[in-house]
């Protein structure tokens, strides 16, 4: 492909011609000798297993963790940037090797961005740009298929990861920031570039992300059909054992209180005082002694409840242990391969592209490609993995439910898959509260733009939708009476407040988040009422700020009210 436009100069070494076709990536390669087609080992995997295990980590399949019901918090963030940045930026090919064998997208994509960057009327430049944002997510749709080869070229996953097409287009500092980026998942959180989002849906690491249409498809065949089927069966009981060891676990330290409990009564009832003067005889039983006989006896039976329960989740956890077992057997001689057609690839960026448009808006800049432009962002503000972790942290310090979701009066925390997405958006959002096959231990996914004007409201717009969606979820065909979503829903209606619930939801949450657990009251005391009971703070917080108002006080009294009934 020959590049004859006229350009500045100064990035004419950059927009050098390029090849039309490199060799397709090889896509399905077995294993061979012990040596994975992806890199390494293949008892590595056995060996990582090994030390995350030891260390308290989720197994990692590929850069996807595994959900693992011990964990209760992130791991604080102990390195943000790498000591030494990558070479990559400072490539004089750069440009040229991320064009290289993508065929006419690239050809279109780089006539484009020659005619945008050499245009000086403000109008054909809006038109270049507009043109720009279709050529380029069509470059990262030929892109997409070769992502799950470890052989692919940095570039072409920066550009992908980051829209960093022409690192000339960014300043020195910010050249320099990115470079310093860390590149793989080490934080063993479900946190995702978008580079390695695609890898693990080729994978089959990861199913793809579920859309309102799905086209329908003919009954697959073959080893790969198969693997698949054996995957998902896989991952539907790994919700199972999770499940039923977190039951199993919670009926064992439930035992465990009442053991220690009955131990401490009998105790007492076996303690005698000496008559004075009548020794060595002793009083008879106290009237707090014989109290306790009948205590006892109902602890007794509340302990042969909780054991019939704990013999259930019991068998239950076997059971589960047993079906991976059989798993595993039938999985043990799976070779590594891309699993997933190019078409599920391909309809997975189209997904990704719907997302991308979420996070701007109707309104917003939808341009994709990274230039200083359009970023505005700092150090801390820019989206990258380790800075998102620290703002759901801290989300998480004040909504400390917010990842949960209630399985028989046990809440279970599943931190959701987050994609993000180099876009100059401001919104996050939820695009599946769960699984709708694997309701109990599924990720949900919600998408973070990278580039917005606060990160931190960003993050909180993603995880108040999750909020919203799960609790709609959970209520059903009550949402509208019941829960979090009816009481907000009734609130609204006998206000007559008209437009999006959601978004209404959403502004609230931000408010609730940011001014009323500093004390700051912002929202209408019927809405603070509904958050207080359904969003609650830490019971520390809520210590703190029933000093500060009465307002909190009054519904810090709620709560005792609500605890000494049954209606809480």
């Amino acid at each position: 492909m020959a590049f004859d436009d006229d350009i500045d100069p100064s990035i004419a070494a950059l927009l050098a011609d390029t090849q039309d076709e490199i060799p397709e990536v090889e896509l399905n390669v077995p294993k061979k000798d012990g040596i994975s087609s992806f890199g390494g080992p293949q008892n590595k995997d056995f060996e990582n297993f090994v030390s995350e295990k030891a260390s308290g980590k989720p197994k990692m399949n590929g850069c996807v963790p595994e959900v693992d019901l011990n964990i209760k918090s992130f791991a604080p963030i102990e390195k943000y940037f790498e000591d030494t940045p990558s070479k990559c930026y400072d490539d004089p090919s750069y440009y040229k090797k991320c064009l290289t064998g993508e065929g006419a997208s690239s050809q279109r994509l780089h006539s484009l961005l020659v005619k945008y960057l050499n245009c000086q009327d403000k109008k054909d430049r809006t038109v270049y740009r507009q043109q720009i944002i279709t050529a380029y997510w069509e470059f990262l749709r030929s892109l997409a298929p070769k992502m799950a080869s470890s052989s692919i070229e940095d570039c072409k996953r920066m550009a992908m990861r980051f829209g960093i097409l022409l690192p000339s287009l960014a300043t020195p500092e910010q050249k320099n920031m990115f470079a310093r980026a860390i590149d793989k998942n080490n934080t063993y959180e479900p946190i995702l570039y978008m580079d390695e989002w695609i890898r693990s849906v080729a994978l089959g690491h990861m199913k793809p992300s579920t859309t309102d249409e799905v086209p329908t498809r003919g009954v697959a065949k073959g080893p790969a059909a198969e693997q698949q089927h054996i995957m998902a069966l896989k991952s539907k009981n790994s919700g199972k054992i999770q499940t039923s060891e977190s039951l199993l676990n919670a009926k064992e330290a439930e035992r465990a209180s009442l053991e220690n409990s009955v131990e401490g009564k009998i105790r007492d009832i076996f303690q005698h005082d000496s008559l004075p003067g009548l020794e060595p005889h002793k009083n008879p039983y106290t009237d707090l002694q014989r109290k306790l006989f009948s205590d006892v006896i109902n602890d007794f039976r509340q302990l042969q409840k909780i054991d019939k329960e704990l013999s259930k989740h019991l068998e239950d956890f076997k059971e589960a242990k047993q079906t991976e077992q059989s798993l595993n057997d039938k999985s043990t001689n799976f070779v590594e391969e891309v699993n997933v057609g190019k078409e599920e690839i391909l309809g997975e960026m189209n997904t990704i592209r719907q997302m991308a448009k979420m996070t701007c808006g109707r309104q917003g800049n939808q341009y994709p490609i990274f230039t200083r432009e359009f970023f505005h962002c700092t150090e801390k503000g820019t989206g990258f993995r380790e800075n998102v972790i620290r703002e759901l942290s801290w989300i998480e310090s004040i909504d400390p439910q917010c990842f949960c979701r209630i399985h028989k009066n046990i809440p279970h925390r599943i931190v959701p898959y987050v994609l993000l997405v180099p876009t100059y958006g401001d919104v996050g959002f939820c695009w599946e509260p769960f699984d709708r096959y694997n309701r109990l231990s599924s990720r949900g996914r919600i998408a973070i733009p990278m580039y917005p004007r606060d990160l931190k409201i960003a993050c909180l717009t993603a995880v108040a939708d999750l909020r919203w969606q799960v609790a709609k979820e959970k209520a059903s065909f009550d949402w509208m009476s019941d829960g979090l979503t009816g009481h907000y829903y009734q609130y609204l209606e006998e206000h007559k407040m008209k437009g999006d619930i959601k978004q209404f939801f959403i502004e609230d949450y931000i408010l609730w988040m940011t001014k009323e657990s500093m004390g700051t009251q912002k929202l209408e005391k019927e809405v603070r009422g509904i958050f207080w009971r359904y969003i609650p703070f830490p019971q520390e917080t809520k210590d703190d700020l029933k000093k500060r108002s009465l307002v909190y006080q009054e519904l810090y009294q709620r709560d005792i009210n609500r605890s000494m009934s049954d209606g809480y």
